[in-house]
């Protein structure tokens, strides 16, 4: 009877795990849908304005400064500590959750964002 005691902690962690992923995944695949959605909408009706020649917009400066927003976001990511490469501890850290944990639910979450 051992080795069910061992046995029931790992398939709660798995079973658990994966149940997570799937909420996880698809809670997120729903808010980038509706950001999109509202991006989009946004673009459009500048668009349309501009069309109709309410507003002018200078479609060259918003490229240059969406690109230097992408470009601090790019640079502020890799000054947060577990971002860098060369720093493992952030790694060990993730692994300390266990393996059953973390695969079963990354399985669980490209399911739930699939499905999403």
């Amino acid at each position: 009877m051992s080795t069910l005691d061992n046995l029931e902690p790992l398939a709660a962690t798995i079973g658990g795990g994966f149940f997570a992923g799937i909420l996880i995944g698809y809670a997120l695949k729903k808010v980038v849908k509706i950001v999109a959605v509202v991006v989009g909408l946004f673009f459009a009706g500048l668009a349309y304005l501009q069309y109709q020649q309410i507003i002018n917009i200078n479609w060259n400066k918003i490229q240059s400064v969406s690109q230097n927003a992408v470009t601090t976001i790019a640079n502020a990511t890799t000054q947060i500590p577990g971002f860098n490469n060369s720093d493992h501890t952030a790694v060990l850290a993730v692994s300390n959750l266990g393996i059953p944990l973390t695969g079963s639910m990354s399985m669980g979450f490209a399911i739930g964002f699939m499905k999403g």
